[in-house]
């Protein structure tokens, strides 16, 4: 087709002024607009299209060219969307909410020898009811779920009893705490602190023997041992867990030692049994340790009851004056005391749980009796020692000895005493709280009571 002379004139005349190079510029960039579907551009689309057509050259190309067009477009196409899920990872929240929800399932898993036998299983429910009148507690909904984790620890460990013994808030997390009784054949693991004296008493026997360079004369304070498991400070198990439904874990028994550093100082929780305690003077063990320490503290000073509620248990053959009671049992024949009467005087009010002695234990122990020395003279001079520095019997108050004995501190009473309600005194309970400890509370009803943490 040939052009006229007007047209080619006027295409002379566009080119001299730029408007044409303008132009094919402005239309080279619509056909590079990017499309809001498919993210490609018809100018990128026609130069593969045309190379495509040039490298095939197909007969009848014109015919051909939709197909050819849609199969570039097939070839370069790009699934943004998937149609996996991406893996969610639950929240804390979420994890725990499903370990809680087993606490509402009937627990078939436990096969008990007799169904009959009635398990120490608490009454939290009623505990929690006086306990808020009292203006203490844990909440409605936490107390219900803390009494489900109870029922599934008696059930999953046959604990003939087992309390709430309170709540111990740390910075990460916190401790709910269960305080379970004694039982005959219950035993406990050798701890790596137990083991770590052990070998160097025996790395120490073995350098007596074998090694003949000249020793320091200073004599090491002899270790006060351990007393043992359901006795003095051991008389309880206790389990901790950090939220319901979360597993319970054993704590270790206390030892002297840990009691006596326990007193010197000061140290928050973290939450984590495992977490080493950075204090000073060195603390001996790790968190579980220090936090059995601290309970062990706690409940000698604060385990409370109405006076008569518990009666001390008589032998024959024993001078009161030498023998300090370690247990007390419930009297069959107490009748109770007035919730008025309780609220008003400290008498009204004895401990039940032996007081832990500047020994670390409950019952005081000789540990300046000497084992055998490798000669005559020392064992001579040893002796002589111990005549001349025999330490004296350290004895506690008796148990079930009234609180207006406790020492003030301070010139601060030991103890806060008040009613539940002065509106309707004759519905209210008497409420103890403990100034030595002051997260320790007890309340009475007047036959029933109740200590918590």
């Amino acid at each position: 087709m040939q052009r006229s002379g007007r047209d080619c004139g006027e295409m002379q005349r566009l080119d001299a002024d730029g408007t044409g190079a303008r132009q094919a510029a402005s239309f080279k960039a619509f056909l590079q607009k990017s499309s809001s579907r498919s993210d490609r551009n018809l100018y990128d689309h026609l130069v593969l299209l045309l190379a495509k057509i040039m490298d095939e050259r197909p007969d009848d190309a014109v015919d051909v060219l939709e197909d050819m067009s849609l199969e570039l477009k097939r070839a370069s196409f790009k699934d943004t969307q998937r149609s996996l899920r991406d893996h969610v990872t639950p929240s804390v929240g979420e994890r725990l909410a499903e370990q809680q929800l087993l606490l509402f399932k009937h627990a078939q898993d436990f096969n008990h020898e007799d169904p009959t036998v009635e398990t120490g299983f608490p009454n939290v429910n009623e505990s929690a009811f006086y306990l808020e009148q009292a203006g203490v507690g844990l909440g409605r909904e936490e107390m219900q779920r803390i009494l489900l984790a109870l029922k599934l620890l008696v059930e999953s460990h046959g604990l003939p009893q087992c309390r709430l013994w309170g709540k111990i808030l740390g910075t990460e997390s916190s401790y709910i705490i269960a305080e379970a009784e004694y039982t005959e054949g219950d035993e406990e693991q050798s701890t790596d602190e137990d083991l770590q004296e052990e070998e160097e008493e025996e790395s120490g026997t073995q350098e007596n023997e074998t090694d003949p360079v000249p020793r320091s004369t200073y004599l090491h304070p002899p270790m006060v041992p351990k007393e043992a498991l359901g006795t003095g400070a051991n008389r309880f198990f206790y389990f901790v867990c950090n939220e319901p439904g979360l597993p319970w874990v054993k704590l270790p028994s206390v030892s002297p030692a840990q009691i006596t550093a326990a007193r010197h100082i000061c140290k928050g929780f973290t939450g984590r049994l495992d977490s080493p305690v950075l204090s000073y003077p060195p603390f001996p063990g790790k968190e579980a340790n220090y936090l059995r320490a601290q309970i062990a503290r706690i409940s000698a000073g604060t385990q409370v009851s109405p006076s008569g509620f518990y009666q001390t248990v008589e032998e024959e053959g024993e001078e009161e004056e030498e023998m300090a009671h370690d247990q007390c049992l419930v009297n069959p024949e107490f009748e109770g005391v007035s919730s008025l009467e309780m609220a008003q005087s400290l008498s009204s009010w004895v401990h039940h749980i032996q007081h832990i002695l500047k020994q670390g234990r409950c019952t005081w122990v000789n540990t300046a009796m000497k084992v055998e020395e490798d000669s005559i003279e020392e064992e001579e001079a040893a002796e002589k020692d111990e005549q001349a520095d025999e330490p004296e019997p350290e004895y506690g108050p008796p148990l079930l000895t009234n609180l207006s004995q406790d020492a003030e501190m301070f010139h601060t009473p030991p103890w806060s005493l008040r009613l539940s309600s002065t509106i309707t005194p004759q519905h209210a309970v008497a409420v103890l709280r403990s100034n030595l400890w002051p997260g320790a509370f007890a309340y009475s009803n007047g036959k029933r009571f109740e200590n918590i943490y």
